[in-house]
């Protein structure tokens, strides 16, 4: 379990491989200068439920990883990720398709 530090106050825990998917999707928008809302579940936290924070180039984020390997990266996932981050509602996390799904898309991107 790797953990996502908001402005050095808010701190939630994500499995590595989680975390590593997030930070590709909000480096991303945060190189282009781009706000947005992250939003979380935490239910292991004590009477909390859910998590909303404001993204901007200018509020430290740090990604800390238990594990010492980068995990290999889903392309269709971060397109499921950056796709909720562009959205009104802002970056949530988003269960990560399986491989059926994942196979299709490659099949798309070969034929189109």
């Amino acid at each position: 379990m790797g953990t996502f530090t908001y402005d050095s106050k808010v701190t939630v825990s994500f499995d590595d491989r989680v975390l590593a998917h997030l930070q590709a999707v909000i480096w991303s928008k945060l190189r282009r200068s781009e706000t947005f809302s992250f939003t979380w579940t935490d239910p292991m936290r004590s009477g909390m439920g859910r998590t909303s924070v404001w993204l901007s180039p200018h509020v430290s984020v740090v990604f800390e990883y238990f594990g010492s390997r980068s995990p290999k990266l889903n392309p269709v996932w971060l397109d499921a990720l950056s796709k909720a981050a562009n959205s009104p509602a802002g970056l949530t996390v988003v269960p990560e398709p399986d491989e059926a799904a994942m196979a299709a898309a490659a099949a798309a991107a070969r034929a189109g």
